[in-house]
């Protein structure tokens, strides 16, 4: 027995797990150089990013109070301006998570009589009560704003006509969501994302086009705003906190709609002159430095993951050969017993609370009952080692993160060993 499967061994994989993983990764090498190399030049953007904008010592002062002047602030946001080439950037610890994000932008663009519409089908759960899809106080449809959608066509790909059909003179601004969610669609390229943005603006050059970015960040060389994005949102606590930022959200874009979720966020008024960065500056940036790197453990995770549970006979989204567009990988594992294992075993693999058993329960935003596995450092961060999925048909997991590559390959490896010691993976599978 070697060292390594020595050390596998003592955090509770069999040999016969062991190995299989490591047939698995052998054949991903070449897989495994393609997401070093994007990783380098992502690198290398952020980097000259933090260059270009001056980046210093004082900018990790700690800031109080009012936050005027609060310079490592101020030339945070200038820094994800410049790495998502954009006229503007609002990056802040006051911005909670990525649904209020999301949440902060839509409010403070549409106004009464607007029309939202998602040409990519149904929105993340969360967001069904922020547009008022489920009844829920100070959504979106109380102040008069309503929402329409487009149904995705059976490949999980664009209805162009339909969406022609659905634009309207109300329509105000079109919110395209990059990743997956709670679905088994594809997760859309940056590419498809710019062919779908220029269709829209071709027919409504007028029309406000917003990327929910969560999960994609530093996936590809180039972002959303980089094809016609007018905003692009996302949450600290994924991708671009790199795993050290503690909480925060971001909204980049053009100037004026910038400037205007920065009015929502604080008063009319006040804008982007308040709200003190309170001492976690430096964990910003630094996670932001780290976050090309931190992104591609994750992403060779989520292709150790595919091949994994592809070879043990699970549907997966993507599939093991499929490009990548953001770091989650769903598994229809076909019954509450099989997520519910899953996800024991994610937990089992954590640094912090792995004596911890993840049970479903009825999470707010959701309409059913949801399972989560996350011994995060940064409690629901995403980007670290997670799995989590609703309890309900097809019973489809969503694993994603891993602050290391070696940390979400042990975390797939727990997952399998869990699900057999649970019985719903038959052992003859594992060959």
């Amino acid at each position: 027995m070697t060292d390594m499967e020595k050390m596998y061994q003592e955090l509770g994989i069999s040999k016969k797990v062991w190995e299989f993983g490591e047939k698995v990764e052998k054949k991903l090498a070449e897989r495994f150089q393609e997401f070093d190399r994007t990783a380098e030049y992502n690198q290398l953007k952020v980097l000259h990013a933090m260059q270009k904008n001056k980046v210093n010592e004082a900018c990790f002062n700690y800031v109080s109070g009012y936050g005027y002047n609060d310079m490592g602030r101020d030339t945070l946001e200038a820094v994800y301006a410049s790495a998502f080439h954009t006229e503007a950037a609002l990056v802040r610890p006051q911005i909670t998570c990525g649904t209020h994000a999301l949440a902060l932008a839509l409010s403070a663009i549409l106004r009464p009589g607007d029309e939202l519409l998602s040409p990519v089908g149904k929105p993340y759960d969360t967001l069904e009560e922020v547009i008022g899809i489920r009844q829920s106080k100070g959504s979106l449809a109380e102040y008069g704003i309503t929402y329409k959608q487009v149904e995705l066509l059976e490949d999980g790909y664009f209805d162009y006509p339909a969406i022609e059909r659905a634009l309207n003179d109300r329509t105000k601004l079109v919110t395209i969501q990059r990743s997956k969610g709670y679905q088994t669609r594809p997760s859309y390229s940056v590419e498809k994302i710019g062919e779908l943005i220029a269709f829209i603006k071709a027919r409504r050059p007028d029309i406000i086009c917003m990327v929910d970015n969560c999960y994609g960040e530093f996936v590809e060389r180039i972002e959303p705003s980089d094809v016609g994005a007018d905003m692009i949102v996302g949450s600290l606590i994924k991708n671009p906190g790199g795993g050290l930022a503690p909480i925060g959200g971001y909204i980049a874009g053009k100037e004026e709609l910038i400037e205007s979720c920065a009015y929502r966020l604080t008063s009319p008024g006040l804008g982007r002159e308040v709200g003190a960065s309170l001492g976690v500056m430096t964990s910003f940036y630094q996670g932001f430095f780290l976050a090309p790197t931190v992104t591609c453990g994750a992403l060779k995770g989520a292709v150790f993951a595919a091949n994994i549970y592809e070879q043990l006979g699970y549907t997966v989204v993507p599939d093991g050969k499929e490009s990548r567009h953001d770091i989650i990988q769903a598994v229809k594992l076909g019954t509450p017993e099989g997520v519910i294992a899953f996800c024991k075993g994610i937990q089992a693999a954590a640094p912090v609370d792995s004596y911890v058993s993840p049970e479903p329960w009825a999470m707010p935003g959701y309409d059913s009952d949801v399972i989560m596995a996350a011994g995060a450092f940064v409690q629901g961060s995403s980007i670290e080692l997670s799995a989590d999925g609703p309890i309900k048909p097809p019973y489809a997991v969503y694993f994603q993160g891993g602050l290391t590559w070696y940390h979400a390959k042990l975390g797939i490896l727990k997952s399998v060993q869990a699900m057999l010691d649970a019985g719903v993976l038959e052992e003859d599978r594992v060959v």
